[in-house]
């Protein structure tokens, strides 16, 4: 703590030291805030802030801009091509796009209202108006219209999915654990790789599989290994607007969803005579055949086999009864090994004609000898138990016989080595192959066989 000394002696002496005292005291505190003394503070704040207000430019709202992704009077445009109509600096209030028949196309806005587009595809040869109105920050309205015109091509092309037995896939059907898909185009394809990408299988649970040429029109689907029973399978051909080669666009999309049954599997031995067949592992039943006699005769300069080949078939079809006659596949009625009959209890499993069919002449034969042009004899009992029994796409094997291995046109698939069925394809195989487009990019199921707007195609 400081020490005061006091101020003695004579009294005006006094006041004189005080004075000073006091000057100079207020001296130090004018010099220890120069700052405060050489500005007010109001003062030096109206003048810092009251120049640059003087100069500050107002900006204002800006109007909307409406813009399209395709140029005006755009022509062969791809109807699967991206089309947004856009709002910038504000929002879409309406956008309106007919075709020249004046259809309206459905179309969806984004949340916020800047963006619009269609939610089906475009028709082919076809020409599209867009209306559009926008509304700008400035609160001030603008339109936009503009047109374009879709591609003509110069064919096209529709696919069927179907089994090897050329019948329809049908919607929650229920098929065999050998079951394989074919897509069956009504033209050729030039491009393979451009159609196969565009033809989409997947499998719940996921399992490999992939597609196989079998000629410029047609492709196989099968899965490496039998499928597990329950196995639910969808398959998308996701054809309109691809390009397919030389000017062959896609004609229509399809598809179809269906299920695996039980697994099926009968095995035909020669060295026993019999057909053993297994329902999910157990054996239900053994039946006692009679396959092909073996031997082959060239007629017409063709050479015809005898035999059941050994393989891997799978169940096409089923008949009751069937017309069998030789001469579908070369062999005159009127030769020495000829026939026409009427068979009743038929399960087809081969394209060229073998069945394992009902035939009591030979139930003596059945389980000791081989008779038939290459069919499996049954008795009439047997015959029709397995007709019953079959769904398409069930196994059959045939195993110790005679004559050339089964081949992939007369439907074995199955008989076809996976690095070999690999080969046969256009594009690299996946497990599961990508997902279709989104469901607003897909025409509407009643619109398979027209125009993705609802107009015929052109």
């Amino acid at each position: 703590m400081g020490r005061l000394t006091a101020i003695t002696g004579p009294r005006h002496l006094r006041r004189r030291a005080l004075l000073v005292v006091h000057l100079a005291v207020l001296l130090a505190v004018v010099l220890a805030m120069p700052s405060a003394l050489s500005c007010p503070p109001l003062l030096c704040s109206h003048h810092a802030e009251s120049a640059p207000l003087a100069h500050r430019a107002v900006v204002p709202p800006a109007p909307v801009e409406l813009s399209m992704s395709l140029a005006p009077s755009a022509q062969n445009v791809d109807p699967l091509a991206p089309v947004t109509v856009t709002a910038t600096a504000g929002s879409l209030l309406s956008v309106r796009m007919v075709n020249d028949a004046g259809k309206p196309i459905e179309g969806v806005t984004t949340p916020d209202n800047t963006v619009w587009k269609p939610t089906v595809p475009l028709g082919y040869g076809r020409t599209y108006t867009v209306t559009a109105t926008g509304l700008g920050a400035d609160q001030t309205t603008r339109a936009l219209v503009s047109s374009f015109t879709t591609l003509i091509p110069g064919n096209q092309a529709a696919v069927r999915l179907t089994t090897t037995g050329n019948q329809t896939l049908v919607e929650g059907g229920t098929y065999g654990v050998g079951t394989v898909v074919v897509a069956r185009f009504d033209e050729p394809v030039p491009d393979r790789a451009a159609a196969q990408r565009a033809l989409r299988v997947t499998t719940n649970p996921p399992v490999e599989g992939a597609w196989t040429w079998v000629n410029d029109a047609t492709a196989h689907w099968r899965p490496q290994h039998y499928y597990a029973p329950g196995t639910t399978v969808t398959v998308a051909a996701n054809i309109y607007g691809a390009p397919l080669g030389q000017g062959l666009y896609g004609q229509a999309d399809t598809g179809v969803t269906f299920r695996i049954g039980d697994a099926h599997i009968a095995i035909a031995n020669d060295i026993t005579k019999q057909v053993s067949v297994f329902d999910n592992g157990k054996l239900v039943r053994t039946m006692p055949t009679s396959m092909g006699m073996g031997g082959s005769e060239t007629i017409g300069g063709r050479t015809i086999s005898f035999w059941t080949q050994p393989g891997i078939y799978t169940v096409m079809d089923k008949s009751n009864p069937v017309v069998m006659d030789s001469s579908t596949y070369g062999l005159p009625i009127n030769s020495r090994l000829g026939y026409k009959e009427t068979i009743n209890w038929a399960t087809r499993i081969s394209t060229d004609g073998i069945y394992l069919h009902e035939l009591e002449d030979t139930v003596w034969a059945q389980g000791n000898t081989n008779l038939s042009h290459g069919c499996l004899n049954l008795s009439a009992e047997n015959a029709r138990w397995f007709y019953d029994f079959s769904q398409p796409g069930d196994v059959v094997e045939v195993r110790d016989t005679g004559g050339a291995p089964l081949e992939l046109w007369q439907n074995g698939d199955w008989s076809v080595p996976w690095p070999q069925w690999l080969a046969g394809g256009a594009a690299e195989p996946t497990t599961q192959q990508a997902p279709a487009r989104d469901a607003g990019d897909l025409p509407p199921p009643s619109l398979e066989k027209q125009g993705a707007d609802g107009q015929p195609p052109r």
